[in-house]
């Protein structure tokens, strides 16, 4: 039945095959440009039936990963995509929900079969983490090495930390560039956008209303966007007694969807796609509901995102 349920909905989603979609020309009507919503869920609880914050862009046959919230590993299975086809992973922030499964995402890939360099890019301290992480699996790494004949995974994982704002890379007709957005308490934290010739899309990361993000998103096709729902605030609170000063870092660290509106009526994107919802997973928030803060800013078309959606 599980197997059913996700066919049905990766057909929904347009992305049945996406393992061949890997392939998909450059040159399609849409630059060839295309994301994958692999977890949507804010915040780092885990809850059955929802996955935490990890997209997937796609272009000219490559897959280039952001964030890795638990569950990313599965989700690139689901729509298709194996880890060892992972070359490139960025960060937005190095908070739990964003790079609990980094270590193990680099790991399976090598486990898949990964022989060439996977390249990281994040703000400080994406480096010591994803050292620390291979220095626990030191272990068993070894073991494989000497056992199954595998290349060093330590000499395969490239980091290239940032601390600023500007171009991360340009590839193949794939520009990369990133902007510091507001998500006190933490200081590096980084929206991205992604340009080819005839598509944009920018992800927020995690963030409050942002002139940086505006500035960044400046005429993009699509801006992803977190989105936090006032009305629900208390109820996840309710299932969190032990974090006694959530409620104040929600309100000073994420957009409400009113803000969210703002920033795209002021970026002049197209299309805003809410994701990262706090909280993420109350039944009582409706679409609608999380479209109406939304419209009283924008005009343009607003969609509330879905695990393994395409956009």
């Amino acid at each position: 039945m599980m197997q059913t349920t996700r066919r049905q909905l990766l057909a929904a989603t347009g992305i049945v095959g996406l393992a061949a979609a890997l392939g998909f020309s450059a040159r399609a009507a849409d630059g060839g440009l295309k994301l994958v919503l692999l977890g949507n869920k804010g915040g780092p609880r885990v809850i059955a039936g929802f996955s935490n914050p990890s997209s997937v862009l796609l272009f000219n046959g490559k897959s280039y990963v952001v964030d890795c919230g638990y569950g990313v590993t599965r989700q690139l299975a689901a729509c298709g995509i194996q880890a060892h086809q992972v070359r490139t992973i960025l960060i937005t922030h190095n908070h739990s929900d964003h790079v609990l499964e980094l270590g193990p995402l680099i790991y399976n890939a090598w486990a898949g079969g990964l022989r060439e360099e996977i390249h990281v890019w994040g703000p400080p301290p994406v480096a010591e983490i994803v050292n620390d992480f291979l220095q626990s699996m030191k272990y068993d790494i070894d073991i494989r090495i000497a056992d199954e004949g595998r290349p060093d995974l330590r000499r395969l994982v490239v980091v290239h930390e940032f601390d600023a704002p500007g171009l991360v890379f340009e590839t193949d007709g794939l520009k990369v560039r990133t902007a510091k957005v507001r998500h006190p308490p933490i200081t590096q934290a980084y929206a991205y956008r992604f340009d080819t010739d005839a598509r944009s899309i920018v992800l927020s990361g995690d963030t409050t209303y942002s002139p940086e993000l505006i500035a960044l998103a400046q005429g993009a096709d699509v801006l992803v966007h977190e989105a936090m729902n006032l009305s629900g605030i208390d109820r996840l609170l309710s299932r969190n007694p032990n974090a006694t000063t959530l409620r104040a870092h929600l309100l000073a660290s994420h957009a409400t969807t009113e803000q969210v509106g703002e920033v795209a009526a002021a970026a002049g994107v197209k299309t805003v796609v809410l994701y990262h919802f706090v909280p993420g997973d109350d039944p009582s928030i409706t679409d609608d509901m999380w479209i109406e803060g939304v419209r009283k800013h924008f005009a343009g078309e607003v969609i509330v995102g879905k695990e393994l959606q395409t956009i």
